[in-house]
């Protein structure tokens, strides 16, 4: 349940560092998550997991344009 966490925040622009303050974890913590996470996700980048995050319906709608 945590990397869902860390993925939502990871897709919101959030460095890994921004990503530990917010959940109260180390960095090390959030880069092993990041790593797990294009993982089972198949991604190489954080934009690749980013857009995985937004098809799968991890991010608020209003978050994003009408228009994109």
């Amino acid at each position: 349940m945590r990397e869902v966490e860390v993925l939502k925040l990871l897709a919101r622009g959030l460095s890994n560092k921004e990503i530990a303050s917010t959940l109260f974890i180390s960095a090390k913590t959030v880069a092993n998550h990041v790593e797990h996470i294009y993982s089972k996700i198949n991604a190489s980048t954080r934009t690749g997991a980013s857009l995985f995050a937004m098809q799968n319906g991890l991010l608020p709608e209003h978050q994003f344009p009408a228009d994109a």
